[in-house]
């Protein structure tokens, strides 16, 4: 049997950009990528947490080090600049592999940059205000 889990997730990231002249997608600095193990191309859930929407949309790698979070397309009407959003993608894995499976969490500041990388999520998670 497969199970579908969480495989990364970059954790209250800021939108930098919403493009929707773009065809579609969501643009994201290469480095984050990087960090949390997500390909180009590679499915992802985005949850917006100023007005609650949720999408599915793919990756494109954007400039390393810009710190770019950009949502195109029809996807950009979900968005503002500035919004913060959870961005998520999953992974099927075996129940053999269950035992060592260690998703990645990057957990964001205000400027796009990790504070924390996390190979897993603690219960309950709340950041401090």
């Amino acid at each position: 049997m497969f199970r579908t889990m969480m495989k990364s997730k970059i954790h209250r990231a800021r939108v930098t950009e919403a493009n929707l002249n773009y065809v579609g997608s969501i643009t994201i600095d290469q480095n984050l990528l990087d960090e949390v193990e997500i390909l180009p191309h590679e499915k992802v859930q985005i949850v917006n947490n100023n007005n609650g929407a949720r999408l599915e949309t793919y990756v494109i790698a954007g400039e390393r080090g810009s710190g770019v979070v950009c949502l195109n397309g029809a996807a950009a009407r979900l968005v503002q600049p500035d919004d913060i959003v959870i961005i998520v993608s999953y992974a099927m894995v075996s129940e053999e592999e269950l035992t060592v499976f260690k998703p990645k969490i990057a957990l964001m500041n205000d400027n796009n940059q990790i504070t924390e990388l996390l190979e897993e999520e603690p219960p309950l998670t709340a950041l401090p205000f």
